[in-house]
């Protein structure tokens, strides 16, 4: 047991597995026509997930150092907070908490509960419904304990995995009795700019969201140094050759200009070589991997509200340990109360679109931090990240580029994003800089 309570649980395999299971989530398996519309090319596509994958690994990379030098739960909050100033740290926890991340989990139980409707009846009403129960479901779970709960994510991650590797065997498998392979269709002879494979770049970013989740958990992850960097590095490269293989098998078994059409992909891809049948399959694998996701995002987003308590900077409340169980339940109940509130007011997807953007300006902020804690005497992390300076600077440009283009290209949304995030800045004047400023002192000694 740490010295805040919390029990050191989480080993490689479960680490590993909230990095996997936490950015695998319904997307892959639904929606591959943004990457593909901007890149009509399957060598282009392809191209565009490993870079994405690369990319991300830098951001991951820089992450592990970070995680190693501050071994403390809160992840990117401490990484902010300790780089910057406690400000820095509380603008991202309340993003997190009021629109970023609640908001992503309402957008996961609803389409939870939309894929439900596939096998049970619901009205709008009924859809809400199952999502918030789906919500607290999950939540009881953390709840009750963080080694239950990253088992049971450990667990259906390892069923995530095994059915794409089932999608992709059988699709080569059976798709081979299909006349023709990698079609193009109407898109033949397409013509892929700089700007579009840029414009896809970021669209494939996106779907890696969530990596960075598992330095959430450093208290009671056991030797967070040397565990998170290595389940960070492991789980990025599962990802990337997961998303690689599913693009290819889809290609394999569906013209490129119906996979830019398609809104569910490996249904339209199943139902190509199995039958009706196949629709409803993949159904089902869309909740269990939606299902999945949601379990490494609730198990992991309370431990930054509980750091923000405990540093101060939200109510002393908050930061209480659960006698029995040992979690941050008050956090983990929050939590689960404000992201039923957005399911019920239909806010969240609004929220969530506008806000999400964002968090890549504090994601450059925190590779970019490298470079200033290097300078700092005290600073030793047990993990350097390798291929210094290239790979934080890389990850730094790439995260400044997709706030650019969004800034260009929605910018009243994009406004009223920043604006959101914006007010938590008074806010921390008001609450929690005095105790935040008094307690980081002793730190920066």
């Amino acid at each position: 047991m740490t010295a805040s309570g919390l029990t050191r649980s989480l080993r490689i395999p479960h680490a590993t597995a909230l990095v996997v299971g936490t950015i695998v989530g319904a997307s892959i398996f639904v929606q591959a026509s943004e990457v593909t519309e901007h890149v009509p090319q399957i060598w282009a596509v392809l191209l565009v997930w490993i870079v994405s994958g690369v990319l991300t690994l830098f951001g991951a990379l820089a992450c592990a150092e970070l995680a190693s030098a501050f071994p403390r739960t809160g992840g990117v909050y401490v990484f902010l907070k300790e780089t910057y100033a406690p400000v820095a740290g509380f603008l991202w926890g309340w993003a997190m908490f009021w629109t970023m991340h609640s908001g992503i989990i309402a957008v996961m139980a609803m389409v939870f509960a939309r894929y439900t409707a596939v096998f049970v009846p619901l009205g709008e009403r009924g859809l809400r419904v199952t999502a918030v129960l789906i919500i607290v479901a999950i939540s009881t779970i953390n709840y009750r304990g963080v080694r239950f709960g990253s088992r049971l994510q450990t667990t259906f991650t390892a069923g995530k995995l095994l059915a794409v590797a089932a999608i992709v065997v059988l699709g080569f498998a059976l798709g081979s009795r299909l006349p023709a392979h990698f079609q193009y269709g109407a898109e033949e002879g397409a013509i892929v700019t700089a700007h579009n494979f840029l414009l896809a770049v970021i669209a494939g970013l996106f779907a890696f969201g969530g990596w960075h989740v598992v330095t959430y958990t450093a208290e009671e992850t056991v030797q967070p140094e040397r565990t998170i960097p290595i389940a960070l590095l492991a789980g990025i490269l599962i990802v990337t050759a997961s998303y690689v293989a599913l693009n290819a098998v889809y290609f394999y078994i569906l013209p490129l200009d119906r996979v830019i059409k398609s809104t569910r992909v490996a249904a339209d891809a199943a139902t190509a070589v199995i039958g009706p049948g196949g629709a409803g399959a993949i159904a089902g694998l869309v909740m269990f991997s939606v299902f999945g996701a949601m379990t490494g995002s609730m198990l992991a987003a309370p431990r930054v509200y509980f750091a923000m308590a405990r540093d101060g900077l939200l109510s002393k409340w908050i930061a209480e340990v659960h006698p029995v169980f040992r979690t941050p339940h008050r956090a983990i109940v929050l939590q689960a109360i404000w992201a039923s509130v957005l399911v019920f007011s239909g806010t969240y997807r609004q929220l969530f679109t506008r806000v999400i953007f964002t968090e890549w300006i504090f994601f450059a902020m925190m590779a970019a931090g490298i470079f200033i804690l290097r300078r700092r005497p005290s600073y030793r992390p047990a993990y350097r990240v390798w291929g210094y300076p290239w790979v934080p600077a890389l990850f730094t440009v790439a995260s400044l580029t997709i706030v650019v283009n969004r800034l260009i290209s929605e910018p009243l949304d994009s406004a009223a994003g920043l604006a959101l995030v914006a007010v938590g800045a008074p806010v921390y004047y008001l609450w929690g800089a005095r105790p935040a400023r008094a307690e980081s002192a002793p730190a920066r000694a």
